[in-house]
């Protein structure tokens, strides 16, 4: 499995600063605001973050193994 440069660079972006950040707005909301299910709602943004980490590992381990096979 391999990204292109522009989707890796977006997803890349997204779970290094979009997931955590919004996870951490929201628990610090929740607990401020009473809303509903914020250790549901940070859980679940962690497990997704952690997965698109996951498919980042394995997009940037193929690329550089392509170019080490070039």
């Amino acid at each position: 499995m391999k990204f292109s440069k522009n989707t890796y660079d977006v997803l890349k972006w997204v779970a290094q600063f979009l997931l955590p950040a919004a996870g951490t707005l929201y628990f610090a909301l929740a607990s401020i605001w009473n809303l509903p299910h914020g250790e549901q709602v940070v859980g679940t943004i962690t497990a997704v973050d952690t997965f698109l980490g996951v498919l980042l590992g394995i997009s940037s381990n193929t690329y550089y193994k392509d170019l080490k096979n070039l």
